[in-house]
């Protein structure tokens, strides 16, 4: 006789959804500091131009690589301070997803797995180029995937 008095509801493995981090692994890392070291003395606040993409692919045993790409330039003027580009990979075990919600959980839910661990190596590699460590601020992936896939015309954005 089973026993079902535990309380839990019994499903299937397909029924579970589940996304795993098989390994984190950084696929390429970029640092440029022309300007060293004069650049290094200040002259003011630095512009900003951030870049974030997001790519994903399955592979032939059911796992699904994904790559979070983050590039930061800074800018003096003309002048380049520093530029840094991280492509942090992630293997990552997707179950129970359907296929038409699959696209978005690879490029929104994996990508917040991956970010924390990139932003670390961005923060800690312009501190060793002797800036002050760059922070990026929280990316919202779902409104990056939304904002990609209305560029590329494959959704509805509503317009307010």
């Amino acid at each position: 006789m089973t026993d079902t008095t535990s309380g839990a509801p019994e499903t299937t493995a397909e029924e579970q959804i589940g996304v795993r981090v098989i390994a984190q692994f950084v696929r390429d890392l970029s640092f440029e500091n022309p300007g060293a070291p004069e650049a290094l003395r200040g002259g003011g606040q630095p512009e900003i131009d951030m870049g974030v993409e997001m790519n994903a692919r399955g592979r032939t045993d059911g796992l699904f690589e994904v790559d979070l790409k983050l590039s930061a330039r800074a800018t003096r003027g003309p002048d380049a301070v520093f530029h840094v580009e991280v492509v942090y990979g992630g293997l990552f075990q997707v179950t129970g997803v359907n296929e038409d919600d699959l696209e978005p959980v690879l490029l929104i839910e994996c990508p917040r797995f991956l970010f924390p661990f990139a932003r670390r190596l961005i923060a800690d590699v312009t501190s060793e180029g002797g800036f002050p460590p760059f922070l990026i601020d929280p990316i919202d992936f779902a409104g990056v995937y939304a904002q990609r896939k209305a560029q590329a015309g494959g959704a509805t954005v509503g317009n307010a």
